[in-house]
């Protein structure tokens, strides 16, 4: 495909990059790391011993949690390339 001033295979290299940062994005977010809580640290709420088990290196109790995952959060895109073919999100 005929890309202007990119090279070949341009356009198939950023969607690739872009797929692997948001997917390397989300792993590092859903692993909590250390040692899980008693208490949330947000209401201050006990944490049930099964989720502590299940997740471990839990902060937050599921109420806290839920809220956080439904809440939206804009972030900017990475023009990598710095043309209107690396705006593709």
């Amino acid at each position: 495909m005929a890309g202007g001033w990119s090279r070949d295979g341009a356009v198939s290299e950023q969607i690739e990059a872009s797929i692997s940062d948001e997917l390397e994005r989300m792993r590092g977010r859903r692993a909590p790391v250390g040692e899980s809580l008693t208490e949330c640290a947000e209401c201050g709420e006990e944490i049930p011993e099964k989720r502590r088990s299940a997740i471990p290196g839990v902060k937050l109790c599921i109420d806290c949690q839920q809220e956080r995952d439904g809440a939206y959060r804009a972030r900017g895109g990475v023009n990598r390339r710095g043309s209107k073919d690396s705006q593709l999100k």
